[in-house]
C-alpha cells in the first residue's frame, strides 16, 4: 500500500468543509448517494454512446449499516475509478491546500457530479473513510484509498472488489453514532433520495404473494419471500410528460407528499426546457381564511436530488401558500445545495412560475367559472395576496379576482362597479362599496343597508383591509365603507336631506338628556334627522381608524394604530318616534335614553360584563312600570 501526504497547508481542510461547505451534517448521505447515482448515469451514457463498458446488469445502489463494526457502506455498480482517477478526484482536491481549496470552490454552484467535494462531506460523521473502487476499464485493477481526515492517506491495489463500481465505507465517529441506527438512515434516504433516478436499496422487506390452486377444491396459499427494500421512485410524477399522468396519479402523489392534508383543489404541471430547465407540480390546497405562510410546503430538487424546502427566492412570496415540487438543474446553489443565491436565472424562473399560475387561474375562470366561484373561498386569499405583493400578477389577476356579496353572488371588480354604480354613487361622484366583515354580528346594519336597496359585499378575509386599500389607490373614484361606518341614510352621501320633526329647543333637550344618561364626551354624540324607520340610536365606527387597526393587526406594523383604543360615534335619530316620546317621559327619560344607547351597543356586540347586567336589570325595572 502506497502512502502519501497531503500538503501541510490542508491541516484545517475539514473545519473549512464543515464551516463553509456544509451547513447540515446529515447531508453527507445525500452527497455520497448522489455521487453513486452520477457514476451510474455516466456509465449508462457511455454505453448509449457505444463505448465498451461491459454488461450493464443490475445498477441498484446499496446502502448498508453494520452497527457492530460501526460502519456505513454506500456501494454502486457505476463507472468506478482507477488509481489515477482516485488521485485526481480525491487526493488532488485536498492537495490544493486549505486556502486554495476554499478560494477554488467558494463560487461553485451545483456540486452534483463533483465527486471530490461531495465525498469529503463523509468526514463530518466518520473518523476514517475507505474507498474501494474498480474502473469499468478492463485493464485497471481495483484500488483502495484510506484516510482518517488528517494530512496522510494510503492508496494501493486491492482484491477487495472484483467487479466494476465503488464502495464508500464510513467508520462512524462516536459523536455521530446516531447514524448507525437503521431508522435514522432510512429517514435520511427518504428525505433526500426518495426520487433519485437509480434504484437505492436499504435492507430487505417481506413480500406476500397469493398462489392460486392448480386443482379444484384446493385453497389458495400465501407465500412470503424476502425482496430488496427499494427506497425510491426512480421516475416520479413530475418527471413524466403530463399526458402520461391521470388525475388519480396527481392525487396519489399529493397524498404521498402530504399524507395529513386534504386533497388539493387543482394543480399545475410545470415543464420547460428553454431558456432554462424546470419541471415540477404545484398544487393549490384548501386555504380558507387561514393567513399562514408556511415556507416549507414546496420542495426543491436538483436532478431529482432533494435540496431544500426553503424556496423563497425561487417562488414568489404569495405562492408559498402552494404545495408541490420544483426540480431544476439550472437553479444556482451554493456548494451544500442548501441556500439559494441571487441570480438572473432565479428571477426568470420566478416570473415563469408566476405566469404559469396566472395562466391556470385565468383558464379556469374563463372555462369553468361556476366551479371557480365555488372554489373562491379556498383560493381567494392566495389571489388577493398575490395582487398585493406582485405587480405583474396583479395585472393579470384583474380578470379573475372576485368579490362576493351577501346574496352569494360573485363578480369581478369591474363587473361589480358597474352593478352598483347607478344606486351607490355619492354626491361627489364616487362609487361607494359597502361591506360587512361579519354578517352575523353586523346583521342589523346589513339589513338596514339592504332596505335602501344597497348591495353589501362580504369582506371577512384577514387580508381584505389591505385589498380594499389597494383598490382605492388604483381606482380613485371608488371607496369602501363598512355597513356600520355611518347611519343608513348617510352611508352613501347624496344631495337629498331629511328635515327634523323636532324644534331646535327640543333637539337641545334631547342632546342634554343623552349626554347625561350615557356620560359621553360631546364630540362623540351627534343628533341627525334620519328616516323614521332607522334605529333611534346607532353606534357608528369611523372607517379609516378601524381599517388601519385591522391592517395593523395583520401586518404587525403601524403600532400607533394598533394600540389606540376603539372609538365610536353615537348618532341619535331625532325623527324616530321613541326619541319624541322621551321628551314626555318625565322621571324615566334618562333611564330610557340609557336603554336606547345600550341597545345600540348590544347591536355592535359592545355591551358586556357589568354594563350588560345593569342593562338587563334596568330593562326589567322599566317593564315593571
Amino acid at each position: 500500500m502506497q502512502k502519501g501526504t497531503i500538503s501541510v497547508q490542508t491541516e484545517n481542510i475539514l473545519p473549512i468543509i464543515k464551516k463553509y461547505l456544509y451547513s447540515d451534517q446529515e447531508i453527507f448521505l445525500r452527497e455520497l448517494v448522489s455521487n453513486a447515482v452520477d457514476a451510474t448515469q455516466k456509465l449508462r451514457t457511455l454505453a448509449n454512446r457505444g463505448e465498451e463498458v461491459g454488461e450493464i446488469g443490475d445498477t441498484t445502489i446499496q446502502v448498508m449499516v453494520n452497527k457492530d463494526a460501526g460502519t456505513i457502506t454506500i456501494s454502486d455498480r457505476g463507472l468506478g475509478m482507477s488509481h489515477e482517477e482516485v488521485e485526481k478526484y480525491i487526493t488532488q482536491v485536498a492537495f490544493s491546500g486549505a486556502k486554495e481549496f476554499l478560494e477554488k470552490y467558494k463560487d461553485t454552484t451545483n456540486m452534483i457530479g463533483h465527486f471530490g467535494l461531495g465525498f469529503y462531506s463523509a468526514f463530518m460523521v466518520a473518523d476514517k473513510v475507505e474507498i474501494v473502487s474498480k474502473s469499468y476499464k478492463t485493464d485497471a485493477p481495483a484500488v483502495q484509498w484510506v484516510s482518517d481526515g488528517g494530512v496522510e492517506y494510503e492508496i494501493g491495489e486491492t482484491d477487495a472488489r472484483n467487479e466494476r463500481g465503488t464502495d464508500i465505507i464510513l467508520h462512524i465517529s462516536k459523536d455521530a453514532d446516531m447514524y448507525l441506527e437503521d431508522h435514522k438512515i432510512e429517514e435520511l434516504l427518504t428525505k433526500y433520495c426518495r426520487f433519485l433516478p437509480v434504484p437505492i436499496q436499504f435492507g430487505e422487506t417481506n413480500q406476500t404473494e397469493t398462489i392460486e390452486p392448480t386443482e379444484e377444491g384446493q385453497e389458495p396459499t400465501e407465500v412470503t419471500t424476502t425482496v430488496p427494500h427499494i427506497i425510491n421512485d426512480t421516475r416520479p410524477l413530475w418527471m413524466r410528460p403530463p399526458s402520461d399522468n391521470t388525475d388519480a396519479d396527481y392525487l396519489s402523489f399529493y397524498r404521498q407528499m402530504y399524507p395529513m392534508g386534504e386533497d388539493p383543489l387543482f394543480w399545475i404541471h410545470l415543464n420547460v426546457d428553454y431558456p432554462f430547465n424546470l419541471t415540477g407540480v404545484l398544487y393549490f390546497p384548501k386555504i380558507n381564511n387561514k393567513f399562514e405562510v408556511k415556507k416549507d410546503r414546496i420542495h426543491l430538487y436538483c436532478n431529482q436530488v432533494f435540496v431544500t424546502d426553503h424556496v423563497e427566492n425561487i417562488v414568489p412570496e404569495f405562492l408559498m401558500l402552494l404545495h408541490g415540487v420544483i426540480d431544476s438543474p439550472d437553479i444556482p446553489l451554493n456548494v451544500s445545495r442548501s441556500y439559494l443565491q441571487s441570480d438572473p436565472e432565479v428571477k426568470k424562473i420566478n416570473k415563469y412560475i408566476t405566469r404559469k399560475v396566472a395562466d391556470k387561474l385565468e383558464e379556469l375562470f374563463k372555462t369553468q367559472r361556476e366551479d371557480f366561484e365555488q372554489k373562491w373561498q379556498d383560493i381567494g386569499l392566495l389571489i388577493k395576496y398575490g395582487v398585493l405583493t406582485d405587480d405583474k400578477f396583479a395585472e393579470r389577476a384583474d380578470k379573475f379576482t372576485l368579490v362576493g356579496n351577501t346574496n352569494d353572488k360573485y363578480f369581478t371588480l369591474s363587473e361589480y362597479l358597474e352593478h352598483v354604480k347607478p344606486n351607490q354613487t355619492d354626491k361627489n361622484n364616487k362609487i361607494t362599496c359597502l361591506y360587512t366583515t361579519d354578517e352575523i354580528e353586523q346583521h342589523a346594519y346589513v339589513v338596514a343597508a339592504q332596505n335602501k336597496d344597497y348591495d353589501v359585499l362580504k369582506m371577512g378575509d384577514p387580508i381584505d383591509a389591505h385589498y380594499m386599500q389597494h383598490v382605492e389607490h388604483k381606482h380613485t373614484d371608488v371607496h369602501f365603507k363598512r355597513v356600520d361606518a355611518d347611519t343608513p341614510d348617510l352611508l352613501i352621501e347624496k344631495d337629498e336631506t331629511t328635515d327634523s320633526v323636532l324644534s331646535d329647543d327640543e333637539r337641545g333637550k334631547v342632546h342634554d338628556l343623552f349626554a347625561a344618561a350615557i356620560n359621553a364626551p360631546a364630540q362623540y354624540l351627534e343628533l341627525k334627522a334620519l328616516s323614521p324607520n332607522d334605529a333611534p340610536v346607532t353606534i357608528t365606527k369611523p372607517e379609516f381608524m378601524r381599517r388601519m387597526k385591522e391592517m395593523s393587526r395583520l401586518s404587525g406594523g403601524m403600532d400607533w394604530y394598533k394600540d389606540m383604543p376603539d372609538s365610536h360615534q353615537i348618532v341619535v335619530n331625532t325623527n324616530h318616534a321613541a326619541i319624541a316620546k322621551l321628551l314626555h317621559a318625565n322621571g324615566d327619560a334618562q333611564q330610557i335614553a340609557k336603554n336606547l344607547y345600550d341597545l345600540a351597543l348590544l347591536q355592535q356586540n359592545m355591551l358586556k360584563g357589568a354594563d350588560l347586567t345593569d342593562f338587563i336589570n334596568r330593562t326589567v325595572g322599566l317593564m315593571g312600570k
